[in-house]
């Protein structure tokens, strides 16, 4: 299987309180080597430590919160009006907030299914391997 990574860079605002709206551009990124998962690398600008961030969380729950609210843990998604999505991210650090434009979010999704169909992911043989050894040793 060839792997495949696509990148989308994106226009998004970290939201908050009690300070102007910050403009970021994140890079939205899926590999076939990792068929559930979408990444957003944030850019060192606006993470505490200066280095840049990336968070991680799967293609379906980006998919669930482009039409309704969706996700119960570390990340959260959730529609705002008709053209804006709002993901959440929570850490021990605290939350951030970040407003997409939805046809970004939606546009990026649509070629991720280029990649990789969605009912088509497939870990590899390597997974297939490890859960045979661990069956059999039960």
């Amino acid at each position: 299987m060839r792997l495949t990574t696509l990148r989308q860079t994106v226009r998004a605002r970290l939201i908050t309180p009690g300070h102007p709206e910050l403009p970021v551009r994140p890079t939205l990124r899926y590999s076939s080597a990792e068929p559930f998962a979408v990444h957003i690398d944030f850019p060192a600008h606006v993470s505490a430590d200066g280095e840049g961030l990336t968070w991680m969380f799967g293609r379906a729950l980006l998919e669930e919160g482009l039409g309704s609210p969706a996700g119960e843990g570390d990340v959260r998604i959730r529609p705002c009006g008709w053209a804006r999505t709002v993901i959440e991210f929570h850490s021990p650090l605290g939350l951030a907030v970040i407003r997409f434009g939805t046809a970004g979010l939606r546009r990026f999704l649509l070629r991720s299914y280029d990649v990789v169909e969605p009912g088509a992911e497939d870990l590899g043989p390597d997974l297939d391997h490890g859960l045979a050894s661990l069956l059999d040793e039960v």
